[in-house]
């Protein structure tokens, strides 16, 4: 990973937290404007969702995104997606593998870790070859992008 591209990734991923963050306030402005008898409904979209173990979001999200790769391993309670070896369709001698952790309950852009695989075939055998960080990175972009579309359409 280059200097570049980790600053890049980290200007991402604090502007995702920013905009979570101003959700999180404008929501508690909203609640604190409220009055005696006005009662906050019930955010059926919260940003925390658990009924799985981790957030409903991010898992989905991530489930939506691999889904063209087979699945080797799936656990929701610990928020863990391992799919097995998928040959790239342009180049038969190269394959990839996924791994999705989800660390957190939050719908945030630090709840979510990907890790990838990538082998080549010479010579009739596998050899493990680099993955550039720039793949993982937009993994991680589309998954974090329809965990926020689909709760924005759980909200509306």
């Amino acid at each position: 990973m280059t200097g570049s591209s980790e600053t890049g990734f980290s200007i991402q991923r604090r502007a995702a937290r920013a905009l979570l963050l101003g959700a999180a306030l404008s929501g508690a402005v909203a609640l604190g404007a409220c009055g005696k008898n006005d009662r906050p409904k019930a955010d059926i979209a919260a940003a925390q969702v658990t009924t799985i173990g981790v957030n409903s979001y991010l898992w989905r999200a991530s489930l939506e995104a691999l889904s063209f790769m087979p699945l080797l391993q799936t656990d929701s309670a610990g928020g863990v997606i391992v799919t097995d070896w998928y040959p790239n369709p342009e180049n038969a001698n190269e394959r990839m593998k996924v791994s999705v952790t989800i660390l957190d309950q939050d719908l945030r852009a630090d709840a979510l870790r990907v890790a990838a695989s990538r082998q080549l075939l010479q010579n009739g055998t596998w050899v493990s070859a680099p993955v550039t960080a720039a793949t993982v990175q937009k993994l991680e972009d589309i998954i974090l992008t329809k965990a926020r579309d689909l709760r924005r359409s759980a909200i509306g």
